[in-house]
């Protein structure tokens, strides 16, 4: 996908499929006219937006036009349409990881599927610590040094605060640094492997003080779930801390934290050692603790890899289906057609969309 024009005229718009930023961006699925590929187009109100949301999206925009990498969604292009802000990028067909843990991994997606979406992040990562950015867009570089670390809390958080990490959260002297991701990252690969954010539940004060006071997630398998609790009719009531609360007994095991038979207890199944080493070292209390993403990438958890993302990982999202083709000579003008486009793309409506 090359440069895209400018001009609101080239894309068609199709069918919203998420909103996000307080409800002051749509976000559509959209044809581009000149080539007839299909984008999402990001589109927000500028007229609501406060002075204060002006900057953030003023900055958030900067950022984007120093990042370059595989494993960063490029915005191909930006634009102001009488009102709105526009910002074109390519559409992803499979949605977020997200939505597919919403609509088709309520109890987690296997471990091999999570080592290649992890994989990518720390890639990504990596490249914007060696950038000189943390990853909510705050520089360490000031007047052309690179400082430890910033003070600055993220703004428009309050929907992602259970992953952010404690000195983030505690808004001290002492600041933080690139190692607030590596915890993020933890907390990311419980949800992916648990179905569900850790703390997500917690109010945000109680959620502080567990982060302060060093309780540790985990992933929810034979091994952190006690026995008795894993023969008990399967619900979140007891697991939606995500908290570990005890050593299980070895018992029926689901290698590499596959999805267990249809009718057991949804975490009846172990991920592998590696993997739960992985998670313990990103969500270690002491960020001086916690490897960088470069030490990450050779961590042992990511010798399963034995292919390319773009190869394995359709296979490994099964029964999912990537919305690739559309049927030009239905849409947009017949109303079948476009009633037939938005059930295919029902499940990758969000609500809450960051920017």
């Amino acid at each position: 996908m090359g440069s895209f024009l400018p001009d609101s005229s080239s894309y068609e718009l199709l069918t919203a499929i998420g909103r996000g930023l307080e409800d002051l961006m749509t976000v559509n699925l959209a044809r581009y006219a000149p080539t007839g590929e299909h984008v999402a187009v990001r589109r927000i109100d500028l007229e609501s937006c406060t002075n204060d949301m002006v900057t953030y999206l003023q900055g958030e925009l900067h950022v984007s036009k120093l990042f370059h990498h595989p494993s960063i969604l490029p915005y191909k292009s930006i634009f102001i349409a009488e009102n709105e802000l526009w910002v074109i990028t390519p559409f992803m067909a499979y949605g977020s990881a997200r939505d597919l843990i919403d609509t088709h991994f309520t109890d987690g997606m296997g471990e091999l599927a999570i080592a290649y979406i992890l994989q990518g992040i720390l890639k990504a990562l990596e490249y914007i610590h060696h950038m000189g950015y943390v990853h909510s867009i705050f520089s360490l570089i000031r007047h052309g040094q690179r400082n430890r670390v910033v003070h600055h809390f993220p703004q428009y958080s309050v929907k992602v605060l259970p992953w952010l990490s404690p000195e983030v959260l505690q808004q001290n002297l002492q600041g933080y640094d690139f190692r607030s991701d590596i915890y993020s990252l933890g907390i990311t690969a419980c949800e992916l492997a648990n179905g569900h954010v850790p703390f997500k539940d917690m109010h945000a004060t109680q959620m502080l003080l567990e982060k302060l006071n060093g309780t540790v997630p985990c992933l929810l398998d034979t091994s952190t779930i006690p026995p008795e609790e894993l023969t008990m009719k399967p619900s979140r009531s007891g697991a939606d801390s995500g908290i570990c609360e005890g050593p299980g007994a070895p018992g029926s095991r689901h290698t590499n934290g596959e999805p267990s038979t249809v009718g057991s207890h949804p975490y009846s199944r172990a991920f592998s050692p590696h993997f739960h080493a992985f998670v313990e070292l990103c969500l270690q209390r002491d960020p001086e603790k916690r490897p960088s993403a470069s030490v990450l990438l050779g961590h042992s958890f990511f010798k399963q890899i034995k292919r390319r993302a773009s190869e394995a990982l359709p296979e490994l999202l099964h029964p999912v289906t990537a919305i690739t083709s559309f049927d030009s000579a239905q849409l947009p003008d017949s109303p079948t057609g476009l009633a037939s486009l938005e059930s295919s793309l029902s499940h990758l409506d969000v609500d809450d969309w960051d920017f």
